[in-house]
């Protein structure tokens, strides 16, 4: 019987391991080695920027927003995927409730889904080819007034492109 006991409280902290290891730091922009940079959105209301992380590999992108507590107003995940192509993401293991910006090849958004809900499975699509998804807190959009159609300028992290 003791063995038992001692095999569940090692399992339990292995567990507690795992998961402390995969939430964020406080302070901590989050993705280790995760590219940053700034995005603007151009609409009818002005200039609104955006610090941004920017999700590129298979791994970021996977991985999101998951297990964050918070975001900051001025602060987002950009997924950039080079060509366009039809997205579908979910909210899984994601705590925040998100606005998903969906960006086309021309760098306007194309769709916006606005207050996406917490750890749901159900998937939200581009409903068209995209070149990138903007992830900002929920409310973002309509509080700032962005609005399908409006330009995006994103220059990349060195790469020395402008939209």
């Amino acid at each position: 019987m003791f063995g038992w006991v001692r095999r569940r409280r090692v399992l339990g902290m292995w567990a507690m391991l795992v998961l402390a290891a995969l939430s964020p730091v406080p302070g901590h922009s989050g993705a280790p080695g995760a590219a940053t940079s700034e995005v603007v959105i151009v609409s009818e209301s002005g200039e609104h920027r955006f610090g941004v992380e920017v999700a590129r590999t298979s791994e970021e992108q996977a991985r999101g927003l998951m297990y964050r507590r918070r975001l900051e107003p001025d602060a987002g995940m950009l997924f950039e995927y080079g060509r366009p192509r039809n997205i579908a993401m979910w909210m899984r293991n994601t705590y925040i409730p998100l606005d998903m910006i969906f960006i086309g090849a021309d760098w306007r958004i194309t769709r916006i889904a606005e207050r996406t809900v917490p750890l749901s499975l159900t998937t939200v699509a581009s409903e068209g080819p995209v070149r990138a998804v903007l992830e900002v807190n929920a409310g973002t959009a309509s509080r700032l007034g962005i609005r399908p159609g409006d330009r995006v300028i994103y220059h990349g992290s060195g790469s020395g492109r402008s939209r």
